[in-house]
């Protein structure tokens, strides 16, 4: 079992002492990365949750390799990364959404030499309740003895509606959080023990805050707001943290006219305004020497402000929001983390980008209507990747082997902007068989109801690296009515494109010799054939395998064209909903329906009929090179809320993944999986994973891939045994019953089943008793009913009860 497609940007990343090594918060574990290659060289792995943050204790040896980690788990970890090996573990029972350990810069001695113990700061969810107030607080800032590995009992120093993100000083002085409209800043005691107290101070905004930031040496405090300001507060804290000497300055100081720009009794000599971004600031920092403010938002622009001048300097193009923004110990070198799930590296002397670590891409927000299953991405099966697309326009391609970005094709010339409304995007995309072509469906919406256009592209590439070039644009293929379904041929330089406004064109490459002096000669595709059903919307489209018949789904029916001669061959079929997508499997056709009445039905090219059914919302359909089998991602229906354990919630799985031969209604087998809207399922060749499967020498012919709606995947092996599975016997099958066109005994004798999943749930999909089937069991003609010998054996078994369990997997 192999997963991958885990965020890069959930939390802040951090350098290694010596600058090389640039570890990243990827799920439940830590990925460590070459700052110089960009390459993955190892991970600690450990957590079972997210892990939320990462703190290398600092050293003046650049070979020292220590760090802590804390996750949603409970436990804060110490490891030694350059093994990679756990050395020590703290359970403190509560989830920890952040933790600073600001006593690391300057632990003093105690008496006889014995070093101060270490202490952490942790944000951690427990659940409390404020005297006279409805309000439940989640949040709980904490004091955590890492020395000891233990949780200071009884200290909380803050409570908030939510956990929050802290921050803490290069210095280890201060640290603190934002919440709402005001600063909460503590100042870390110079001798610090269980009970020490941590002095606390306010700072008021009119604004909600975004982010915060502390002057590396100096008494200055920076914070961004929703608004796109940036407030710099310089002399924080003179009264509240100075010491009793220091008070005594000889003069006095009018808190009321000598603090311009400063709110209230806040504690701080002046506050000065800075507004540059047009939204949200997302990060601040403070260069190591303090002369500088770098600070980033939704424009993906990276700013650098003098801070005695209040000048500035841009790194513009950036191509997506900035997070996060962290300095390297090498003076040289710093990161950037941005919201499409990329940390590039940047050279400071330059000024310039050097590498990325590239994640899988988010799924895209664009309002852009698509259409079909798993339209947000597709798989290229014969090289084991998956193509995305993404907020910028374009598809990214993405190797579910190595877990790494491959190339990007910009589908749609634009630069990212933030408060750009979205005007178009890609609606549809689809790979021929070998990947080396590609065909993209551009939508562009109308302005006040003039300008809206769709092309379709087609693309080819002649390398592994699917570095795709554009061969050919149709503009208007189908008049100014939308595109409902793209696909190409198996073994021939053609595609088939549908149409809402009740056609079908087939597409092939050609070259065309202009009889000129020079006989110049072009090459593109072209339409070779148009077909409709009596001018009704076609709503989905799909090639045979060996590519002699042509399905086009007319609204409720399907339609069986012979894609050469452009011939009606026959019409079969009528479900209850439009067919959304359609699928070939050997001589069996298979088609899902949404809407009020989803379906998913199994269609026999011989008999030009249905053979069975599931009343089922249908996300996504993978078929096997083999032409016996498919698997699907059913989409359940929602649990009536999550369930609260000890204060934390368990959200209950809402899919559910099974494996079908397609001439047998029961399932072979099946897993319960998260996140199942929006998912998608491939088959890959055993060949493509090169380990982690078997003994030596033993490969699985075919491995499935499933991804969830948040792009994460887990790709197995559908048929090893040492894959956690529950096979769905007969005996015990997570079916109902559906007749079409039949009833009573029919429901015992070749009947087509359908999930009923009224059954309160339990982190899976629960396995069904049977109807009671004696009821209609004797209902129908005389002379069609089976043998009295076979009616009284399965009257008989209907009575009997039977034991339910759970496939519980993904």
């Amino acid at each position: 079992m192999f997963h991958g497609g885990k965020s890069l940007v959930t939390s802040p990343p951090t350098f290694s002492n010596d600058g090389q090594k640039l570890l990243v918060c990827t799920g439940s574990i830590v990925s460590i990365f070459s700052t110089s290659t960009s390459m993955l060289i190892t991970e600690l792995e450990g957590h079972s949750l997210l892990v939320t943050s990462v703190v290398v204790v600092p050293n003046p040896h650049s070979f020292f390799c220590y760090c802590w980690t804390s996750s949603l788990d409970g436990t804060i970890r110490y490891w030694d990364f350059s093994a990679p090996q756990l050395i020590k573990k703290i359970d403190i029972r509560l989830p920890i959404f952040s933790m600073v350990i600001p006593s690391f810069l300057a632990k003093p001695k105690e008496s006889g030499g014995k070093p101060a113990d270490v202490f952490a700061y942790v944000t951690v969810e427990g659940a409390s309740r404020q005297e006279n107030k409805v309000e439940l607080l989640r949040g709980q800032i904490r004091k955590c003895n890492l020395t000891e590995s233990r949780l200071v009992g009884g200290l909380i120093l803050a409570e908030t509606s939510e956990p929050a993100f802290l921050t803490s000083c290069s210095s280890g002085d201060f640290f603190g959080i934002q919440k709402k409209r005001v600063l909460y800043i503590w100042k870390v005691p110079a001798r610090d023990y269980d009970m020490a107290e941590a002095k606390k101070m306010r700072l008021h905004h009119t604004k909600n805050f975004s982010t915060l930031a502390f002057h590396p040496f100096d008494k200055i405090v920076a914070a961004g707001d929703v608004s796109g300001r940036i407030l710099i507060w310089r002399g924080v804290g003179r009264r509240m943290f100075s010491k009793a000497e220091d008070l005594s300055s000889g003069r006095t100081m009018s808190y009321e006219d000598d603090k311009p720009g400063v709110r209230g009794d806040d504690d701080a000599e002046s506050c000065s305004t800075w507004h540059w971004h047009s939204s949200e600031v997302n990060l601040l920092l403070f260069s190591s020497d303090g002369s500088y403010l770098y600070s980033g938002g939704n424009e993906g622009v990276l700013v650098m402000w003098q801070l005695d001048t209040g000048k500035k300097k841009f790194l513009p193009r950036i191509g997506s929001p900035l997070l996060y923004y962290v300095a390297s110990p090498d003076s040289l070198l710093s990161s950037i983390s941005c919201a499409d799930n990329k940390i590039v590296m940047l050279n400071m002397s330059s000024w310039e980008i050097m590498k990325s670590i590239a994640g899988i891409k988010p799924p895209c927000s664009h309002p852009v209507a698509t259409s079909g299953l798993s339209s947000g991405f597709i798989f290229d099966q014969a090289a084991g990747l998956v193509a995305v697309q993404t907020e910028n326009y374009c598809i990214q391609f993405y190797s579910l082997v190595d877990n790494r970005e491959i190339s990007e094709v910009q589908v749609i010339k634009r630069n990212h902007q933030p408060a750009d409304v979205t005007t178009a995007g890609i609606t549809l995309m689809t790979l021929s068989p070998d990947g080396s072509m590609l065909s993209t469906v551009e939508t562009r919406l109308p302005e006040e109801g003039i300008g809206g256009l769709i092309s379709l592209k087609f693309w080819a590439s002649e390398s592994q690296k699917k570095d795709f070039s554009l061969t050919t644009i149709v503009y208007e293929p189908h008049r100014d009515a939308a595109i409902s379904a793209v696909a190409f041929h198996p073994t021939r330089q053609m595609l088939v494109s549908s149409s809402y406004a009740g056609d079908f064109k087939t597409w092939v490459w050609s070259k065309v010799v202009k009889d000129t002096e020079e006989a110049l000669e072009s090459s593109g595709w072209t339409c070779h054939a148009v077909g409709s059903y009596k001018r009704k919307p076609m709503t989905a489209a799909s090639f045979s395998s060996d590519g002699t018949v042509l399905a086009v789904a007319v609204e409720t029916v399907i339609t069986l064209w012979d894609p050469d001669k452009n011939v009606l061959v026959t019409v079969i079929g009528n479900t209850h909903s439009p067919i959304i997508s359609l699928s070939f499997v050997g001589e069996y056709l298979v088609s899902t329906s949404h809407g009020s009445m989803p379906q998913l039905c199994i269609w026999s090219m011989g008999k030009l009929s249905v053979t069975w059914s599931y009343k089922l919302h249908a996300e996504a359909v993978a078929c096997a090179d083999d032409d016996t089998s498919f698997a699907v991602l059913f989409s359940l229906p929602k649990s009536p809320d999550t369930i609260e354990s000890d204060g934390t919630k368990i959200t209950s799985r809402d899919g559910v993944i099974l494996i079908f031969n397609v001439s047998d209604p029961y399932p072979v087998v099946g897993w319960s999986a998260k996140k199942a809207t929006g998912g998608g399922l491939s088959f890959l060749p055993g060949n493509q994973f090169s380990y982690g499967y078997g003994t030596a020498g033993e490969q699985p012919s075919k491995l499935l891939v499933f991804m969830n709606g948040d792009h994460e995947y887990v790709v197995f092996d559908p048929h090893n045994k040492s894959t956690k599975k529950r096979s769905l016997a007969r005996s015990d099958a997570d079916v109902g019953h559906e007749g079409i066109g039949q009833f009573g005994y029919a429901a015992l004798y070749g009947a087509l089943p359908v999930f009923e999943p009224k059954r309160e749930a339990d982190n899976a999909p629960p396995i069904l008793s049977s109807k009671r089937l004696w009821e209609t069991m004797f209902s129908g003609p005389t002379l069609a009913l089976p043998p009295l010998t076979d009616m009284c054996a399965a009257f008989l078994e209907a009575f009997h009860e039977k034991r339910t369990t759970n496939a519980d997997w993904l």
